[in-house]
């Protein structure tokens, strides 16, 4: 089973499954993270929604050049969890399925190119604190008291 965080979902509802792919991502003792700024601003890890027919990897490969302007090489899958939100930008209820990698960022190609989105460093502590989702900064605590 995978473990929910965030809120319940209202039974009254519909929720699309939503797969998604988020990377954490480490560099010199700093992790490169996203800044939504609608309808934030809000410190997220970098990634989202995996199209169909995309595997989860390419689909982080290329929401993290998206919203970082980075690529990045070696991702292993550290977790999953999943949320019931409601998306604005999309009209829709979701049940987000989010896998979460460890990867290391490797080159910078560019500034983000999804509207909205900057890159920021962050220290590890800076980052817990920061993320606006529950399930990331859930993983990411753990990653970090196990591994990082």
């Amino acid at each position: 089973m995978i473990r929910r965080h965030g809120a319940s979902p209202d039974p009254a509802r519909h929720y699309r499954v939503r797969p998604g792919a988020y990377a954490i991502l480490r560099r010199d003792g700093h992790f490169l993270a996203t800044v939504q700024a609608d309808p934030g601003p809000e410190v997220q890890l970098p990634g989202g929604g995996i199209d169909p027919g995309e595997s989860p990897q390419v689909a982080l490969h290329r929401e993290v050049i998206e919203e970082t302007g980075w690529t990045i090489s070696t991702p292993r899958r550290v977790g999953m969890f999943r949320r019931f939100v409601y998306m604005p930008e999309y009209d829709l209820y979701a049940e987000k399925l989010c896998s979460v990698w460890l990867a290391r960022p490797i080159l910078r190609l560019s500034p983000p190119t999804e509207p909205g989105h900057s890159a920021v460093w962050l220290t590890p502590a800076e980052l817990l604190v920061a993320l606006a989702d529950p399930g990331s900064r859930a993983i990411f605590g753990h990653w970090l008291r196990t591994e990082g």
